[in-house]
Protein backbone atom coordinates (compact mmCIF):
# COMPACT_ATOMS: atom_id res chain seq x y z
CA UNK A 1 0.00 0.00 0.00
CA UNK A 2 1.37 3.46 -0.87
CA UNK A 3 2.07 5.35 1.51
CA UNK A 4 1.24 9.64 1.08
CA UNK A 5 4.77 10.34 0.73
CA UNK A 6 4.79 7.68 -2.50
CA UNK A 7 1.90 9.80 -4.24
CA UNK A 8 3.45 12.10 -6.46
CA UNK A 9 2.92 13.68 -9.85
CA UNK A 10 6.12 14.26 -10.53
CA UNK A 11 9.39 12.48 -9.76
CA UNK A 12 12.80 14.70 -10.49
CA UNK A 13 16.14 13.52 -9.71
CA UNK A 14 18.47 16.22 -8.43
CA UNK A 15 22.04 16.09 -7.99
CA UNK A 16 24.59 17.90 -5.78
CA UNK A 17 27.93 18.28 -7.20
CA UNK A 18 30.71 20.43 -5.92
CA UNK A 19 34.32 20.32 -4.03
CA UNK A 20 34.33 17.76 -0.91
CA UNK A 21 34.13 19.70 2.55
CA UNK A 22 31.59 22.40 0.54
CA UNK A 23 28.36 21.59 2.74
CA UNK A 24 26.46 19.38 0.10
CA UNK A 25 25.26 16.61 2.43
CA UNK A 26 24.31 18.97 5.08
CA UNK A 27 21.94 20.95 2.55
CA UNK A 28 20.24 17.35 1.72
CA UNK A 29 19.94 16.69 5.11
CA UNK A 30 18.60 20.54 6.00
CA UNK A 31 15.79 20.08 3.37
CA UNK A 32 15.13 16.94 3.62
CA UNK A 33 15.25 16.18 7.17
CA UNK A 34 15.46 19.67 8.66
CA UNK A 35 18.80 18.56 10.12
CA UNK A 36 22.43 19.90 10.48
CA UNK A 37 25.60 17.81 11.58
CA UNK A 38 28.45 20.17 12.53
CA UNK A 39 30.56 17.42 12.05
CA UNK A 40 29.70 15.25 9.23
CA UNK A 41 32.19 13.28 7.84
CA UNK A 42 32.70 12.39 3.85
CA UNK A 43 31.66 8.91 3.25
CA UNK A 44 32.32 6.88 0.35
CA UNK A 45 29.66 5.96 -2.25
CA UNK A 46 26.08 8.12 -3.26
CA UNK A 47 23.35 8.89 -1.29
CA UNK A 48 19.87 10.01 -2.08
CA UNK A 49 16.57 11.70 0.00
CA UNK A 50 13.57 12.57 -0.96
CA UNK A 51 11.28 15.41 -0.35
CA UNK A 52 7.55 16.31 -1.80
CA UNK A 53 6.56 19.67 -2.39
CA UNK A 54 3.10 20.84 -4.07
CA UNK A 55 2.93 23.31 -7.22
CA UNK A 56 -0.01 24.71 -8.89
CA UNK A 57 -1.88 21.58 -7.15
CA UNK A 58 0.38 19.06 -8.17
CA UNK A 59 2.72 16.51 -6.05
CA UNK A 60 6.47 17.25 -7.08
CA UNK A 61 8.74 14.79 -5.44
CA UNK A 62 12.67 15.52 -5.32
CA UNK A 63 14.93 12.66 -5.63
CA UNK A 64 18.08 14.49 -4.23
CA UNK A 65 21.25 12.68 -4.75
CA UNK A 66 24.71 13.76 -3.06
CA UNK A 67 27.85 12.43 -4.18
CA UNK A 68 28.56 11.90 -0.62
CA UNK A 69 32.71 12.48 -0.61
CA UNK A 70 33.51 10.56 -4.23
CA UNK A 71 34.59 13.54 -5.56
CA UNK A 72 38.15 13.43 -3.77
CA UNK A 73 38.16 10.58 -5.40
CA UNK A 74 37.08 11.73 -9.04
CA UNK A 75 35.14 8.80 -9.42
CA UNK A 76 31.60 10.37 -10.36
CA UNK A 77 30.17 8.35 -13.41
CA UNK A 78 28.01 9.11 -15.98
CA UNK A 79 25.51 7.01 -13.90
CA UNK A 80 25.45 9.40 -11.40
CA UNK A 81 23.79 12.14 -13.75
CA UNK A 82 21.78 9.99 -16.04
CA UNK A 83 18.42 10.61 -15.97
CA UNK A 84 19.34 14.07 -13.49
CA UNK A 85 16.94 17.45 -14.60
CA UNK A 86 18.69 19.51 -11.94
CA UNK A 87 21.54 20.49 -10.46
CA UNK A 88 22.61 22.15 -7.62
CA UNK A 89 26.56 23.02 -8.34
CA UNK A 90 28.02 23.86 -4.71
CA UNK A 91 30.96 26.45 -3.28
CA UNK A 92 32.05 27.09 -0.03
CA UNK A 93 31.76 30.98 -0.02
CA UNK A 94 35.12 30.91 2.77
CA UNK A 95 37.59 28.88 0.65
CA UNK A 96 37.85 30.51 -3.06
CA UNK A 97 39.78 27.09 -4.60
CA UNK A 98 36.26 25.75 -3.93
CA UNK A 99 34.90 28.38 -6.31
CA UNK A 100 38.09 28.15 -9.23
CA UNK A 101 36.98 24.86 -8.93
CA UNK A 102 33.20 25.12 -10.06
CA UNK A 103 34.22 25.94 -13.92
CA UNK A 104 35.55 22.29 -13.87
CA UNK A 105 32.42 20.94 -12.10
CA UNK A 106 30.62 22.59 -14.77
CA UNK A 107 32.53 21.31 -17.56
CA UNK A 108 31.85 17.54 -16.06
CA UNK A 109 27.93 18.54 -15.84
CA UNK A 110 28.00 19.66 -19.50
CA UNK A 111 29.33 16.25 -20.48
CA UNK A 112 27.66 13.81 -18.83
CA UNK A 113 24.52 15.41 -18.55
CA UNK A 114 21.52 16.04 -20.14
CA UNK A 115 21.98 19.77 -21.86
CA UNK A 116 18.79 20.77 -21.03
CA UNK A 117 19.03 20.17 -17.02
CA UNK A 118 18.52 23.24 -14.91
CA UNK A 119 21.64 24.29 -12.68
CA UNK A 120 21.40 26.41 -9.87
CA UNK A 121 25.26 27.64 -8.31
CA UNK A 122 24.78 27.83 -4.82
CA UNK A 123 27.39 29.75 -3.02
CA UNK A 124 27.31 28.30 0.94
CA UNK A 125 28.26 28.52 4.23
CA UNK A 126 27.09 32.14 3.84
CA UNK A 127 27.06 32.42 7.83
CA UNK A 128 30.73 32.76 7.34
CA UNK A 129 30.45 35.94 6.20
CA UNK A 130 33.07 37.52 8.34
CA UNK A 131 35.52 34.54 6.56
CA UNK A 132 34.26 35.50 2.91
CA UNK A 133 36.70 34.57 0.28
CA UNK A 134 34.31 34.58 -3.07
CA UNK A 135 32.45 38.05 -3.65
CA UNK A 136 28.73 38.16 -4.01
CA UNK A 137 29.12 39.67 -7.06
CA UNK A 138 31.81 37.99 -8.59
CA UNK A 139 29.85 34.59 -8.52
CA UNK A 140 26.43 36.11 -9.30
CA UNK A 141 28.72 37.13 -12.68
CA UNK A 142 29.64 33.92 -13.34
CA UNK A 143 26.27 32.28 -12.80
CA UNK A 144 24.91 34.78 -15.28
CA UNK A 145 27.82 34.18 -18.21
CA UNK A 146 27.16 30.17 -17.98
CA UNK A 147 23.00 30.83 -18.01
CA UNK A 148 22.69 29.07 -14.14
CA UNK A 149 20.84 30.48 -11.82
CA UNK A 150 22.05 31.86 -8.24
CA UNK A 151 21.46 31.65 -4.86
CA UNK A 152 23.88 32.02 -1.47
CA UNK A 153 22.41 30.20 1.55
CA UNK A 154 23.49 28.32 4.58
CA UNK A 155 22.92 24.98 5.81
CA UNK A 156 23.59 26.07 9.72
CA UNK A 157 20.79 28.75 9.70
CA UNK A 158 19.16 27.42 7.12
CA UNK A 159 19.12 30.73 4.98
CA UNK A 160 17.74 30.68 1.56
CA UNK A 161 18.23 26.73 1.65
CA UNK A 162 14.40 26.25 0.91
CA UNK A 163 14.71 28.86 -1.78
CA UNK A 164 17.58 27.49 -3.88
CA UNK A 165 15.47 24.02 -3.69
CA UNK A 166 12.28 25.01 -4.30
CA UNK A 167 13.49 27.67 -6.97
CA UNK A 168 15.37 24.74 -9.06
CA UNK A 169 11.89 22.69 -8.63
CA UNK A 170 10.41 25.06 -10.08
CA UNK A 171 11.86 25.66 -12.95
CA UNK A 172 12.26 21.88 -13.69
CA UNK A 173 8.84 21.88 -13.64
CA UNK A 174 7.82 25.23 -15.70
CA UNK A 175 10.51 23.25 -18.40
CA UNK A 176 8.94 19.54 -18.30
CA UNK A 177 5.47 20.53 -18.26
CA UNK A 178 5.86 23.35 -21.24
CA UNK A 179 7.51 20.44 -23.29
CA UNK A 180 4.03 18.42 -22.72
CA UNK A 181 1.75 21.19 -24.14
CA UNK A 182 4.70 22.00 -26.89
CA UNK A 183 5.08 18.28 -27.56
CA UNK A 184 1.17 17.14 -27.13
CA UNK A 185 -0.52 16.52 -30.29
CA UNK A 186 -3.64 18.21 -28.82
CA UNK A 187 -2.15 21.32 -27.87
CA UNK A 188 -6.04 22.91 -28.42
CA UNK A 189 -7.44 20.98 -26.06
CA UNK A 190 -4.64 21.69 -23.38
CA UNK A 191 -4.27 24.12 -20.37
CA UNK A 192 -0.91 25.58 -20.01
CA UNK A 193 0.24 25.05 -16.88
CA UNK A 194 0.63 28.08 -14.71
CA UNK A 195 3.32 28.34 -12.23
CA UNK A 196 1.77 29.67 -8.81
CA UNK A 197 3.77 31.25 -6.55
CA UNK A 198 5.04 28.98 -3.39
CA UNK A 199 5.15 30.84 -0.23
CA UNK A 200 9.10 29.47 0.61
CA UNK A 201 8.96 29.95 4.73
CA UNK A 202 11.67 29.31 7.05
CA UNK A 203 12.08 25.63 8.10
CA UNK A 204 10.67 25.18 11.49
CA UNK A 205 12.10 22.57 13.75
CA UNK A 206 8.21 21.16 14.42
CA UNK A 207 8.15 20.49 10.41
CA UNK A 208 7.56 17.65 9.13
CA UNK A 209 10.37 16.03 7.03
CA UNK A 210 9.22 14.72 3.77
CA UNK A 211 11.53 12.45 2.92
CA UNK A 212 12.04 8.26 3.14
Amino acid sequence: MATRDEEHDYLFKIVLIGDSGVGKSNLLSRFTRNEFTLESKSTIGVEFATRSIQVDGKTLKAQIWDTAGQERYRAITSAYYRGAVGALLVYDIAKHLTYDNVERWLQELRDHADHNIVIMLVGNKRDLRHLRAVPTEEARGFAERNGLSFVETSALDSTNVELAFHNTLLAIYHMVTQRQVRDSPHEENITSAKLQAIRVEPTAGTRKACCQ
